[in-house]
């Protein structure tokens, strides 16, 4: 009877997490594209120095391009996950991995724009961009907060997968008791 109440709990678990897997393959989504449309449309032109927009700013262009293509594989792999696709976890795994690495390392890029936009560097006389494009540098604050959600999802998502990759597997056996010769180096 003990085996079949663990049997129990873990199959609710193995349910828990399938449904928290598709809540944030659900959610995910959105914001990507959310925070996309946001820096994708964010253009701001200043009498003094002109015109600004998403294409001047390459950690802006890399934000974009991240987003996209992990809006598209959340897309494909809820489909996969909820069609019951024949895909191993290894590229549901894999996949999860690369898309949180892609976001997290692009939301550090522009978290750098926007601090260099809004504090400047004065050790190179470099000024605070955002006292001259003040509503450019809100909206990117906005897009990049729906970015970080979107990371929190992937970083979670990756996780588990994980889990249940690696969760099919035994752990490794304890290792072996060693002789007295070995450890104190009298057998040689």
């Amino acid at each position: 009877m003990g085996d079949e109440v663990e049997t129990s709990l873990l199959d609710q678990g193995g349910e828990k997490l399938r449904c928290l897997e598709i809540v944030l393959r659900i959610c995910a989504p959105p914001l990507s594209i959310a925070a996309l449309l946001l820096i994708v449309g964010n253009k701001q032109v200043n009498d003094t120095y002109g015109r600004l927009e998403y294409t001047d700013l390459t950690g802006l262009k890399y934000l974009v391009w991240a987003n996209a293509i992990s809006a598209g594989y959340t897309i494909l792999a809820f489909a996969a996950s909820t069609l019951w696709w024949p895909i191993t976890p290894w590229i549901f795994f894999a996949s999860d991995q690369i898309a949180a690495y892609l976001l997290v390392t692009s939301g550090s890029a522009v978290g750098e724009v926007l601090y260099l936009a809004y504090r400047g560097d004065r050790g190179i006389a470099w000024s605070a961009a955002c006292d001259y494009y003040g509503s450019f540098c809100r909206r990117t604050v906005v897009s990049l907060a729906l970015h970080f959600l979107a990371s929190v999802c992937f970083v979670v998502l990756s996780l588990l997968s994980a889990y249940r990759l690696f969760n099919r597997f035994d752990p490794p056996p304890p290792p072996l008791p060693s002789s007295s010769k070995e450890v104190s180096g009298e057998g040689n």
